[in-house]
């Protein structure tokens, strides 16, 4: 990303000249007060929204020059956890968690093993054929991270993934991310979460008023 500014209005900037590059099996938090731009960056990231300035390139694509037509094969390589989880309401924890194998034609025998097995390193094998509405807000949460880890992405961006969670789950949900950026995919978590930044002791990216303030070390150490 190199000096990125977006504009949902003209003159009043969500980001403004914000320059970063993520590196693969990297994690890094994205903190910042509401409205400092996080989600926005995110989007930027994921292709939902384009620049009003400057180029972000993600896996190798030009995000201000990418066709319509080649938003989904990228998206197919990100993992997203959504702030509201973005569940499909008439699928199954089970079909919703495996969307995404479904779309890029895997066995279903194969997509139904792989989607037990992350369901159980969530804690939700027991609900994989229960419908989103039946769950509590920390169940749905899961489902989405579990949705957005099952097809092993190149890259990871997760919009509050905690934020309904109580705090040995948070760890546990954290650990997964971790485990993932061990064998390779870059990370980026927004989060208010102090306890969690401070106990991974991770790269830190804090926006404030669309500005990128602060690119460095978190205080605390790795436990």
């Amino acid at each position: 990303m190199y000096h990125v500014s977006k504009a949902y209005v003209a003159g009043a900037f969500a980001l403004q000249d914000v320059s970063l590059d993520v590196s693969r099996g990297e994690f890094v938090f994205l903190t910042g007060a509401s409205g400092a731009g996080k989600t926005t960056l995110l989007q930027l990231l994921f292709a939902a929204e384009r620049p009003s300035e400057g180029q972000i390139v993600v896996l190798g694509r030009n995000i201000a020059r990418l066709r319509g037509s080649a938003v989904p094969a990228l998206r197919r390589r990100v993992g997203v956890v959504f702030q509201d989880f973005k569940l499909l309401r008439q699928r199954t924890v089970e079909e919703n968690v495996g969307v995404t194998l479904d779309v890029v034609g895997m066995p279903r025998r194969e997509v139904r093993a792989k989607v037990f097995t992350m369901l159980k390193q969530v804690g939700l094998q027991h609900r994989r054929y229960h419908h989103p509405v039946s769950l509590s807000g920390g169940e749905q949460q899961r489902v989405a991270i579990a949705r957005a880890l099952v097809g092993e992405p190149e890259i990871l961006l997760a919009d509050e993934p905690t934020g309904n969670l109580d705090p040995d789950l948070s760890v546990e949900i954290m650990d997964l991310m971790m485990s993932a950026a061990m064998r390779g995919t870059a990370v980026l978590v927004a989060t208010h979460d102090v306890g969690l930044i401070e106990r991974y002791h991770k790269r830190k990216l804090h926006l404030d008023a669309g500005r990128l303030v602060e690119d460095g070390p978190a205080a605390g150490r790795t436990e």
